[in-house]
């Protein structure tokens, strides 16, 4: 099978390259901006009708898109979000042979949800800031194509590779200096919101999935648990050893020692409280959520995000296979080894 695979370069694009080339039925070609691709093409400013014709050239049977910008001005998001999905839809109905698309997709879509319960994809989505206002844009276009198309609406994503500007990207930066200066305290957003984390070698897993799959339309992409941030930080905090204490907004956490028992007695990635109800929010109360590619997003008012996978599992016959407790170990392993 013939892949383009667009966005090869983010946090979620390197993983599923690297999952597309160890498939020996699958042929992959990279299509993106930098010198390393296939072939040199930006989606912010071609035009359909010359990524048509790449597309005529290659005869992709699917075309993976995981571009996009994560941060950044309106019009920037718009661009990369909306209109280069505009050119990628339009672009393949221009073909001679149009291929099926797989789309990523963000649970920002979303917006805020009913607490204590798992969203589906049949929910009314109400993005509550521009990323997620130009995500939803670029799976409306999507879904009104035409085309044989499915959106993996992806969840918040973790694990090896995550950026620095990711909620657990910078808690294991400062994480390693408060280890290399001797500091008792690394300084957090408040993490008191519930997230539903999923591993992006899981996520790579999925995308290749929907590739070879027939289903359409959205899908979520998600543990189908939702996690207290607090909590999946002290599995970080404890994979690091690091014995201090982590100051979040108005109030002050120690850990390890306290919330994630030291015999370990909860299953890797199901965290106690991942079933309960959240507590109260106090007005104004936010959590830095993060987007497809492990960056934040700064003051997102959704204190409870938990998705409901039914649809992957049952269209896609996925679910996700690393624990949180191995994620984030992994997160922690790669920022204490770079050099």
């Amino acid at each position: 099978m013939r892949v383009l695979l667009l966005g090869a370069d983010g946090f979620i694009g390197r993983r599923v390259t690297d999952r597309l080339l160890m498939d020996q039925e699958l042929q992959v070609t990279v299509l993106g901006r930098r010198d390393s691709a296939d072939i040199r093409f930006d989606l912010t400013t071609g035009s359909p009708g010359a990524l048509a014709r790449f597309l005529d050239a290659v005869a992709p049977q699917v075309v993976i898109n995981c571009a996009g910008a994560t941060y950044g001005s309106s019009r920037t998001l718009i661009r990369s979000n909306t209109l280069a999905v505009a050119t990628v839809c339009e672009a393949i109905r221009r073909s001679r042979e149009p291929a099926r698309l797989v789309h990523v997709g963000s649970a920002a879509e979303y917006g805020p949800v009913p607490g204590g319960v798992p969203v589906s994809e049949a929910a009314e989505p109400r993005p509550v800031g521009p990323y997620g206002v130009s995500k939803l844009a670029g799976t409306e276009l999507v879904l009104a194509s035409g085309l044989d198309a499915a959106v993996l609406r992806v969840f918040d994503v973790v694990g090896p590779g995550a950026p620095t500007a990711s909620l657990f990207g910078r808690l294991a930066e400062g994480l390693r200096r408060a280890l290399e200066r001797d500091e008792n305290q690394v300084r957090m957003p408040d993490l008191s919101g519930y997230r539903d984390f999923v591993d992006v070698r899981d996520v790579a897993r999925a995308i290749q999935a929907a590739a070879v799959s027939a289903a359409t339309g959205v899908i979520n992409i998600g543990s189908g648990h939702a996690v207290r941030a607090r909590d999946a930080a002290q599995l970080l905090v404890r994979a690091s050893g690091f014995e201090g204490s982590i100051v979040e907004e108005n109030r002050q956490v120690l850990l390890p020692a306290q919330a994630v028992g030291a015999g370990g007695d909860h299953l890797p990635g199901h965290l106690p409280g991942h079933h309960h109800q959240p507590g109260p929010y106090l007005p104004g109360h936010r959590l830095e959520g993060q987007r497809p590619d492990g960056r934040a997003v700064p003051g997102e008012p959704v204190p409870w995000r938990q998705a409901d996978v039914r649809t992957a599992r049952d269209r896609l016959g996925w679910r996700t296979q690393v624990p949180l407790e191995e994620s984030l170990g992994d997160v922690w392993l790669e920022t204490a080894c770079r050099v």
